[in-house]
């Protein structure tokens, strides 16, 4: 007997993949993964990309729920709200699905 396709289920993975698929993304993800928190200033010098750009990714990822940000003095701290998804990118890593 089939199962029915769950299609919440499908829809929110599909959610998840489609924000975190971009180069900046990841490495941005990768980046909070490896710290607690970060200022868009440090995330920018770091990657070497414009403020506008870094920005732009972060809200983004922010509106999805994928980051999280905190207001401190004047500077806004984004995190990584939903934990999982650095083990998306290390899954897809180790199934050697990134091939040059």
């Amino acid at each position: 007997m089939e199962e029915q396709l769950d299609h919440e289920r499908v829809e929110k993975i599909a959610f998840v993949l489609k924000t975190i698929a971009h180069p900046m993304r990841v490495a941005i993800i990768d980046l909070l993964n490896a710290n607690e928190k970060m200022s868009v200033n440090d995330i920018t010098a770091y990657l070497g990309l414009e403020q506008s750009l870094t920005s732009h990714h972060l809200a983004n990822m922010k509106m999805k729920g994928i980051l999280g940000s905190k207001r401190e003095g004047k500077n806004i701290f984004y995190f990584l709200k939903m934990r999982e998804v650095p083990s998306i990118i290390k899954i897809l890593e180790e199934v050697n699905v990134i091939v040059f």
